[in-house]
């Protein structure tokens, strides 16, 4: 039986260097060897001075998944070897994010940032976008966000719950924010939980006193993430700038 990721259309074989080497890490170099390309550098907490090495500087793309305060420093050391970056790292955008856009946008670097890479979260993302739309119709119903992780997650709401929470603020007239813990009807309210080892479940209620209107994007495994990675890196390998998910996928 052919591999699930083995079904995405493979592009031409290309050099990757790792930034973070853990478990997402690991399964990027899975998929990404799986798909034909070529691991040409790993990068990890103890050999920094790798950044600077005839190795790193042939990647034509690097995959970093670290650590909120180490993200916006690993950027900067790629972008001065003159090797593009694709990140899910979260937590440094709100310091480093009007920076990193300069240097995309004026200075010539390329980043790929997503707060999540799965295939299957883009697609709930477009469903979010399209579904607010049609509830901003509809002021019966209110609508709340709910996203559960593992334990050893500590930072809260997701990134990828902002994400959508800020796609259904975009969209509903009578969302003016999100928040955590309200009860405020014009704020959309986002709830957190942490349990066992899941990867990740979000889920987005819209509800009135006649039903319940429910999405729920529930990944059963950190896959998806890794796989979404490496198409990034194969989409940013052609292209240039700030990218995002919706820059590699029309809808």
């Amino acid at each position: 039986m052919l591999v699930w990721w083995k079904l995405f259309i493979f592009a031409l074989i290309m050099k990757i260097a790792l930034i973070g080497y853990g478990r997402m890490g690991r399964m990027i170099e899975e998929i990404a060897l799986s798909r034909g390309h070529e691991i040409v550098s790993i990068i990890d907490i103890d050999n920094q001075d790798d950044f600077d090495s005839d190795a790193f500087r042939s990647a034509d793309v690097a995959i970093e998944f670290t650590a909120p305060q180490a993200a916006y420093g690993n950027y900067l050391k790629a972008w001065q070897q003159g090797v593009k970056v694709v990140s899910g790292s979260t937590g440094w955008m709100k310091e480093h994010g009007e920076d990193v856009r300069t240097k995309c946008e004026k200075e010539g670097k390329t980043l790929f940032w997503a707060s999540n890479f799965s295939v299957g979260v883009a697609i709930f993302s477009a469903v979010n976008r399209y579904l607010a739309k049609i509830m901003n119709q509809f002021p019966g119903y209110d609508v709340e966000l709910e996203e559960t992780h593992h334990v050893h997650k500590l930072d809260h709401p997701s990134g990828t719950a902002i994400t959508l929470a800020e796609e259904i603020v975009e969209n509903i007239d009578r969302k003016e924010a999100w928040a955590e813990e309200t009860t405020d009807p014009k704020l959309l309210r986002v709830d957190h939980i942490r349990r066992g080892e899941v990867p990740g479940i979000h889920t987005i209620r819209y509800d009135s006193e006649a039903d319940c209107i429910t999405i729920t994007h529930d990944a059963h495994s950190r896959k998806g993430f890794a796989l979404g990675a490496v198409l990034a890196a194969e989409y940013t390998k052609e292209h240039a700038g700030l990218l995002t998910i919706s820059d590699m996928f029309n809808f």
